[in-house]
């Protein structure tokens, strides 16, 4: 067991964080942060199997990281943040994909923290951002953890898995079940890092570097005012706080998928230039299956981008203008993400067979890249049987929209 190695203890301890300290070096534009992005990717995708060895992402990169302003991306311009547009946050997301599958990963989980967070009573965020604008936030939303009510609150205890982040997160989340007659009967608690402990339980597959390992908290206290629903609107004002918050997070997830379809089609593409297959008197990129291949798999790459850029562009127009978003378009969000999270994995498998025997070593980025996208379509959030949920809401049928 271990405590969260590089997080700070509580509201009133966050150097790391502190506005007072070094905002004013940080970049609160987003195209200067997403500046800040593009110029980082060719070193963190030097260090790809670095990353992947240490199961987590250096503390030396997340500080780049929060300098190059990535977690406060989405942070009101109130309390210091960019206040950027969805648009232009899954434009940076998708540039560290591009890079590296798992700091892509860790950082659109960690960087939501304004948009899960802004579900709490307004005071509580603006005490929880009172040290700064780069919180960053891990948890999970399966609820595995038991909440109960005392007065002023809850005693919490749990274990809670797939924290991606943990070992740098700030704050972290627990949905826990409330028996005391609510419907549903669910809240999620919001603790400070010095609250969890984390168990070194993140030994994967793919998007090995994330460090998503397993937390507990035990028989801790959490005021009411630092809980709330995932089924009630919260009070963050602005489009982001209006969309769906499952919707939400299943687009940012395929969008990480594309990324590192992206990256594998580049780094193929590279290869393909040098190598010359076994018995061919030319190089790969000569090659005319290669390239009927590579024309199929970028056509398809462009259009799973293009199906999530307009679901992300609907989701924040509707968002904008305040306006109920319809059981349809939840669905089609819900199912757009899915069918693009599969697309991109696609991508990548043709990218990596083409490849051949130079991409099962360990020294390929392409089956780190197998790997890790792979990872993403075993996600809740993009499963198959999200198309069954959002064809039953086509067909008209009653469904239960709480979690679409």
């Amino acid at each position: 067991m271990v405590r969260p190695s590089d997080a700070p203890t509580g509201l009133a301890s966050v150097p790391s964080n502190g506005m007072t300290t070094d905002t004013a070096v940080r970049p609160t534009e987003p195209s200067t942060i997403i500046d800040a992005v593009r110029a980082l990717a060719p070193s963190i995708a030097a260090r790809g199997d670095e990353i992947e060895r240490g199961r987590r992402l250096p503390t030396d990169l997340v500080a780049e990281l929060r300098d190059a302003g990535c977690f406060r991306m989405l942070v009101p311009r109130r309390v210091g943040g960019a206040e950027a547009t969805f648009a232009d946050h899954i434009e940076m997301v998708r540039e560290l994909a591009r890079a590296d599958g798992s700091v892509g990963w860790t950082v659109m989980i960690g960087s939501a923290a304004p948009v899960i967070l802004g579900m709490l009573p307004g005071e509580t965020f603006e005490e929880i951002y009172a040290s700064g604008p780069d919180v960053v936030l891990a948890g999970a939303f399966n609820p595995t953890g038991v909440a109960t009510p005392v007065a002023g609150g809850f005693r919490v205890g749990g274990r809670w898995a797939f924290a991606s982040g943990c070992q740098h997160a700030d704050w972290f989340i627990g949905h826990c079940m409330i028996d005391d007659g609510r419907m549903p009967p669910l809240r999620m608690m919001v603790l400070p890092a010095a609250d969890a402990e984390v168990l070194d339980t993140w030994t994967v597959s793919g998007l090995c570097g994330t460090g998503s390992h397993d937390f507990t908290v035990d028989d801790v206290f959490v005021p009411e005012a630092r809980t709330f629903s995932l089924f009630a609107h919260g009070e963050l004002d602005g489009p982001l706080g209006r969309i769906p918050e499952l919707a939400y997070s299943s687009l940012e997830i395929a969008n990480v998928a594309v990324g590192i379809a992206e990256g594998a089609l580049a780094e193929v593409t590279t290869l393909a230039t040098a190598k010359v297959p076994m018995l061919a008197d030319s190089t790969l990129a000569a090659n005319p299956l290669f390239r009927h291949q590579l024309g199929d798999a970028d056509a398809h790459l462009r259009a799973a981008s293009a199906a999530l850029g307009a679901e992300v562009d609907n989701a924040w127009t509707t968002g904008a203008a305040g306006a109920e978003f319809t059981p349809e378009q939840r669905a089609r969000m819900r199912a757009t993400a899915t069918w693009v999270t599969n697309a991109a994995a696609d991508v990548v498998d043709t990218a990596y067979r083409a490849g051949g025997g130079s991409a099962l070593y360990a020294t390929s980025p392409l089956q780190r890249r197998l790997r890790d996208a792979h990872a993403i379509t075993q996600h809740f959030a993009v499963k198959p049987d999200t198309f069954t949920l959002a064809g039953a809401v086509l067909a008209g049928q009653d469904v239960d929209l709480s979690f679409l």
